[in-house]
């Protein structure tokens, strides 16, 4: 893997992108003023890529804490839904968009700080310090 990490530089692997790349937008604590559907379906989209755990409280009042991992946009807001996981349920959970009157993106990003480049970077290095059976692992979650 070494030899094909080293190979590209970084303008030859994003001109080789076919799909354009995702920027991430700092979103922790951030409260979206949902005056319009298209409000709402903008913030929601953005809640599916977070990394963190999302704040959703209800038009009956009730609040949700939930890490949104799906979602399903439709023609209406009742026709649309997102899916997500609370830290008190074990279960997946589902809820129209037309339910929710507040989100907060409460929880912190997870991913804040931790791009690919500095993951292979950090192998470039010790694979250069002579350190063998190393590999590329994912950070240990909080």
């Amino acid at each position: 893997m070494s030899a094909e990490v080293l190979k590209y530089s970084m303008d030859q692997i994003e001109s080789m992108e076919v799909a354009p790349g995702t920027e991430h937008e700092k979103l922790e604590g951030w409260i979206p003023e949902l005056v319009s559907d298209d409000d709402l379906r903008n913030a929601l989209e953005k809640a599916f890529d977070y990394r963190g755990d999302v704040a959703i409280t209800l038009k009956s009042g009730e609040r949700i804490d939930a890490f949104i991992f799906n979602r399903q946009t439709g023609a209406t807001l009742s026709d649309s839904y997102v899916q997500y996981f609370t830290p008190s349920a074990p279960d997946k959970r589902k809820l129209s968009y037309a339910q929710i009157a507040r989100l907060e993106f409460s929880g912190r990003d997870t991913a804040v700080g931790k791009r690919w480049e500095d993951w292979v970077g950090a192998y470039n290095e010790r694979k250069a310090a002579g350190e063998k059976n190393i590999a590329l692992h994912p950070e240990k979650l909080d």
